[in-house]
């Protein structure tokens, strides 16, 4: 089942109620125009409906692997950071990638240069550590050209399941993951992810014996 991301739901009834404003308008004063505008209204709405989807997801592999924390492309690797691209068509829900407590969380203000750029390093961020039986995980949330709100859905101290919903990062964005030291990566530059189903890393000490590609 699909649902609207958490805090979108504003948008999408707003506008939905602009739209029959307008409709009921251009009844009564007899306006094309107002009828023209809508209908733009109305699609404008279900634009976001789609954009703020939020899918359903079944995590993935077992309890001691890194599923993604976002949907989207992985676009640099840089030591044991993987940095994820989310584009406009994906989903934009993060989750998180193992179960455990948030021990840190740092937001940092910046700038909005394209999230695929190197010098997005610079933008505005939030960085959550999550402390798992397995190890310490960190990802950063970091805002893009057009996006200019990180919503996080949890505090320092809360415990996460692995693959629940932690926020979201709105429009085109871009998520690091970095694994704990003895875990080996399960992605290469260029793969698609998808958020707690792809399997980002895995532990060395764990002998596997099914497909290690990503999103497996």
């Amino acid at each position: 089942m699909t649902i609207l991301a958490r805090n979108t739901d504003t948008i999408v009834i707003g506008l939905f109620l602009i739209s029959m404003v307008l409709v009921i308008a251009a009844v009564f004063l007899d306006s094309k125009l107002l009828v023209y505008e809508s209908v733009i209204f109305l699609i404008l709405d279900a634009f976001f409906i789609w954009f703020f989807r939020d899918p359903e997801r079944i995590p993935q592999g077992f309890e001691d692997d890194i599923v993604s924390p976002a949907d989207g492309k992985v676009i640099d690797i840089r030591g044991k950071t993987v940095c994820i691209f989310m584009n406009m068509h994906h989903v934009h829900v993060n989750r998180a990638p193992i179960a455990g407590k948030i021990i840190k969380m740092n937001y940092k203000k910046g700038g909005y240069l394209p999230a695929f750029f190197k010098d997005s390093d610079r933008n505005e961020r939030n960085t959550i550590y999550f402390e798992s039986k397995y190890g310490t995980v960190k990802i950063v949330q970091i805002a893009g050209t057009i996006t200019r709100r990180i919503d996080t859905y949890f505090n320092v101290g809360d415990k996460v399941v692995r693959g629940e919903r932690i926020g979201m990062i709105r429009f085109g964005s871009r998520v690091d993951i970095t694994p704990p030291d003895e875990y080996i990566l399960n992605v290469n530059k260029g793969d698609s992810v998808k958020a707690a189903i792809s399997i980002i890393a895995r532990r060395t000490s764990i002998k596997y014996n099914h497909n290690s590609s990503a999103g497996v």
